[in-house]
């Protein structure tokens, strides 16, 4: 693709190839086979079905479009690769993706690892159940003169459905090879695979206009269909069978259920609070055993090294780094599969249009849900999911505006703020956790109307949807799919997570500072307690003797406790003063009059300038900054962090205070990974910039208005 091209198409930045086993770029003898079909087709179970795992996923360069590559191998015949496209109702449409299938078949474009040129055959998969929509595009394809075959998908549904096609008259009437398949069950996969292999130039060309190539498709329909009396799709869909009837009637009741105003949303908030359950309380398993994995594997590191910056390094930053990234891999595998289920299903769709309405106002379509969903887990793939939204305009606008929903790093804030302003009010807590949720959505949804007339100002594009048939999900489907997007997110996002682990690290953790003169002395105590050097002799009066003389005269085992107790509570003050004097701590103090005006110290600066590299580190920053301890799930340590003072000695977490952080965790952008997928997904690091720089000014401000607000109403 050119540069202009690539401007035109709206996108910019390159691709990065994610390797599978088995694939590589294509050696001689390999033939490059381009899978097309229009949306809602079976395309993408097909490409699972023939390549599963042995496939790569990269991106095409010059755009953000994702590009699937996999191995399939034919008896008989030579390699295979397949290159799953975009699905496109039509290569002539003004669509980043029609765009993308245009350059790939003129030869100009090709997936990353795969040689340049026109692909050496292209397969085309149509829905049997909606033949005459599907060959208009169909007949674009062939119009281009490439070795082409048919598959002939969903036979099965068809069949049910009281639909009979030809085709071997389809074949002729194209002019072209055509196979009938299933990719649920796999049936009629290997007289497909033998074909793609043996394809040949069409011998016949359809129309060149679109009103002609609409009549082509249907009178070739009504030529191959079992039932010659249903000359175009319509009528092909109102079929006097009692099978058919009874499809369309049940379709028609869920339909009249799943997109209605009022019943149709209360499906919706009832599956989507199911899914996030799931996703929230499913994934606490692997991800404690993924943190108790690496907690062990950072001791074991720290155990055979010796000490020096190497183990640090190793055991603090590149074990931990690593480990911030996999815990994410089982709520964002759970979210990917049960959106693949969901879609699968044809409900994802009905949502979609559902959610138009709602989202329509503030310049959204019903394509942004699922990402906004997706980011109610995390940001980073409800980013990722917004490639699926084919107008870039509102593509990038929910790019921007995805960070708002409150994903599950924020959850820790908000259990320590509503903790302590809730205290023993459990209900009232818990309303403020739906409020937080609720904040996030309007800010989310009115900032998208707001940059949609500024900066992204344009007119918005109708949504087109095709709402599927109904069907059972496949699992092996969601699954495949599951796989690859987790593969993607540890590629894409993990290297930038791990990189800003290394260099938040670095800077919570130097320069080495000496020890306070405090906890110096109690180790020096500590260990005239344990060899017994505190000699009965020293203390003349027993009733005024301190605790630490008494215990010199205790016996053997209760000294040692007690010794233990103070190299503790040294170890504790030690840790709490090296964070204050860290790069990050000075920074913190540097920046601290910024935040002075939303109720902020010293200390919560340093806990929100360290919580960039992920929201949750807030916690046990303040916990170790308090109490020298990063056990933040230890109630007495929270009861620590929520009783601090300030150095003149008020309290740190006033109601007025709480109230300001807890705005400003909702809508500030404490996120750098996100930057940094926003930056690729989004075509350029201004996009990241403008997100950073919009949701920090619109939480410091609503911060500000309510710490400043409270305080004029005597709540302090």
């Amino acid at each position: 693709m050119t540069q202009t091209e690539c401007d035109r198409c709206g996108e910019q930045g390159d691709g990065e190839l994610l390797t599978a086993a088995g694939v590589g770029a294509p050696a001689a003898g390999v033939m490059r086979i381009a899978l097309m079909g229009n949306p809602n087709t079976g395309k993408t179970t097909l490409f699972n079905r023939l390549c599963g795992l042995r496939h790569k996923t990269s991106n095409f360069p010059g755009t953000t479009q994702e590009a699937r590559v996999g191995s399939v191998r034919a008896e008989g015949s030579a390699p295979i690769h397949l290159i799953d496209l975009p699905g496109v109702y039509s290569l002539e449409l003004d669509q980043h993706e029609s765009a993308v299938c245009r350059e790939v078949l003129a030869g100009n474009l090709s997936p990353r690892g795969e040689a340049a040129g026109s692909p050496d055959a292209v397969c085309i998969v149509v829905d049997s159940t909606n033949l005459a929509r599907n060959l208009v595009l169909v007949g674009e394809v062939l119009a281009r003169r490439l070795p082409t075959v048919v598959a002939l998908n969903m036979v099965d549904l068809a069949q049910r459905a009281g639909i009979r096609i030809d085709p071997e008259e389809l074949s002729r009437q194209l002019g072209c090879g055509v196979f009938e398949c299933c990719a649920r069950s796999g049936e009629g996969l290997d007289p497909l695979v033998g074909g793609m292999g043996a394809g040949s130039i069409p011998n016949r060309t359809p129309p060149g206009t679109r009103e002609g190539l609409e009549s082509w498709a249907d009178e070739i329909f009504s030529l191959c269909i079992g039932h010659r009396h249903a000359p175009s799709i319509e009528g092909a869909s109102t079929q006097n069978t009692p099978s058919r009837s009874r499809l369309l009637g049940l379709t028609d009741r869920l339909d009249g259920v799943f997109t209605h105003p009022l019943m149709g949303m209360v499906v919706f908030l009832g599956i989507m609070a199911a899914m996030l359950f799931v996703i929230f309380k499913l994934a606490t398993y692997p991800m404690d055993w993924i943190d108790g994995i690496f907690a062990v594997l950072g001791g074991w590191v720290e155990q055979v090294l010796p000490a020096g910056i190497l183990r640090d390094l190793l055991s603090k930053g590149v074990v931990s780094g690593i480990g911030a990234t996999v815990i994410f891999v089982p709520q964002i595998a759970l979210m990917f599969l049960l959106i693949s289920l969901l879609e699968d299903t044809g409900y994802l769709a009905r949502a979609a249009f559902l959610m138009d309405r709602l989202l329509r106002p503030f310049g959204l379509p019903g394509h942004s849900f699922v990402p906004l969903l997706s980011s109610h887990a995390c940001a980073l793939p409800g980013i990722m999911a917004a490639r699926a939204i084919p107008d870039r305009r509102q593509r990038l606008l929910t790019i921007l505006v995805a960070p708002f929903m409150t994903c599950s790093a924020r959850l820790p804030v908000y259990v320590l703020v509503t903790t302590l302003l809730f205290k023993d009010r459990p209900g009232l807590a818990a309303i403020a956790f739906i409020g937080c949720y609720a904040l996030g959505v309007g800010a989310g949804l009115v900032s998208a109307l707001i940059l949609g007339g500024t900066v992204l100002k344009g007119q918005a594009r109708p949504m087109i949807l095709e709402l599927p048939t109904y069907k059972l999900p496949s699992f092996r489907t969601a699954l495949v799919t599951t796989w690859d997007r987790s593969i993607v997110f540890l590629k894409n996002a993990g290297t930038n997570i791990l990189a800003i682990s290394i260099v938040l690290w670095w800077l919570g953790s130097y320069p080495h500072v000496p020890p306070p003169e405090a906890a110096t002395q109690m180790r020096q105590m500590a260990a005239e307690m344990r060899d017994g050097r505190l000699a009965d002799s020293n203390i003349h009066d027993s009733a005024t003797a301190s605790p630490i003389e008494r215990s010199s005269t205790a016996p053997f085992a209760d000294r040692q406790d007690r010794a233990a107790e103070l190299e503790a509570k040294a170890d504790r003050l030690e840790a709490a003063h090296a964070k204050a004097s860290s790069f990050a701590g000075r920074m913190g103090r540097f920046v601290q009059p910024v935040f002075a005006p939303l109720g902020y110290d010293w200390q919560l600066t340093v806990g929100v300038v360290t919580s960039f590299a992920a929201r949750e580190v807030f916690v046990s920053t303040m916990a170790v900054i308090v109490t020298g301890t990063e056990d933040a799930e230890d109630e007495g340590v929270l009861a620590e962090v929520g009783g601090a003072l300030r150095d003149d000695g008020t309290a740190v977490f006033t109601t007025a205070t709480c109230w300001s952080l807890l705005v400003y965790y909702v809508l500030a952008m404490q996120c750098l990974p996100t930057l940094a997928v926003t930056a690729r997904e989004a075509g350029g690091m201004k996009w990241a910039m403008l997100q950073l720089v919009w949701m920090s000014v619109i939480a410091y401000a609503a911060a500000l208005l309510v710490y400043q607000g409270l305080a004029l109403m005597g709540i302090s």
